[in-house]
């Protein structure tokens, strides 16, 4: 009766309402596009956690983590998942030139309270790439950071001094220092420019990763959102590489479960006081 009154044909009309969609499937469209392009954006790493923390706290959308997870789960978008990290610093035995001054406590209330540091490495199809970097334990945000072809001393020493030209710490802040034995952490020369910077300097046991833990998850989750992700020809093309994710990437956008699901700049800029931005 309906389609004679509408003067429609009664095909048409089954074939309209069989591909018309509900007003929730037509939402979850729209949704799905958004978890798309924040995945795509991600670099293809962020699961339903993150991407949900984008969504609410990014996009500014209400919208349900199980929702979220849903979706993802029937479109097959899936994050990455860390694997564990092994250490790559040759470890010196003897030399204890430092005491434990955090004994797995690392969280702390403000800026360039405890600073961590470590080594790793990777492989290229020109031979092996070593990175070093300083972590600051408040924001998780890499300070500084050293890349070279090889392990020797210098490559700490430079990546210190990074971090210290960023952020200009001062004998008041009583800003520790903490890394594990490795020998280049124990040199004269790592030790002189700790001293000459008014930085505490501390150790964990030897051989223990879970006394430098956030450093080798910071490791873990560059190995596999970074490292791991395709195979590098050269050490230019990964050095490269490296400076593009810690600089473009980590630092300013990567959200973390750990500090309100914000990126290490933006929790600084949210918790720290004008006169104690960097």
């Amino acid at each position: 009766m309906t389609c004679r009154v509408l003067n429609v044909r009664r095909q048409g009309y089954y074939e309209w309402l069989a591909g018309a969609k509900s007003a929730r499937a037509q939402e979850n469209e729209l949704l799905l596009k958004h978890i798309e392009k924040i995945h795509e954006e991600s670099r293809d790493t962020y699961g339903w956690p993150r991407v949900h923390a984008e969504l609410t706290l990014g996009l500014g959308l209400a919208v349900n983590h199980k929702r979220v997870a849903r979706l993802m789960r029937e479109a097959g978008i899936q994050g990455l998942y860390r694997r564990r990290h092994r250490g790559c610093t040759v470890r010196d035995p003897v030399a204890d030139p430092y005491p434990d001054l955090v004994e797995r406590r690392f969280n702390v209330e403000a800026p360039d309270q405890l600073w961590l540091t470590d080594i790793t490495e990777h492989g290229t199809d020109e031979g092996k790439l070593y990175c070093a970097a300083v972590l600051d334990a408040y924001s998780r945000r890499i300070i500084g950071w050293s890349i070279d072809d090889n392990m020797r001393t210098a490559l700490v020493t430079d990546a210190l001094g990074m971090a210290i030209t960023r952020r200009r710490p001062t004998p008041a802040n009583s800003t520790i220092m903490h890394s594990d034995h490795g020998s280049q952490f124990t040199s004269w020369a790592f030790g002189q420019r700790l001293q000459a910077a008014g930085l505490l300097g501390s150790m964990g046991s030897i051989g223990d990763c879970y006394d430098n833990s956030m450093m080798e998850s910071f490791w873990g989750t560059m190995q596999l959102e970074l490292l791991d992700a395709r195979t590098w020809k050269t050490r230019a093309e990964l050095a490269n590489a490296i400076f593009e994710w810690i600089e473009c990437w980590y630092n300013p956008k990567r959200r973390h479960s750990s500090i309100e699901m914000l990126s290490p700049l933006d929790y600084e800029a949210r918790h720290t006081r004008p006169s104690q931005d960097h």
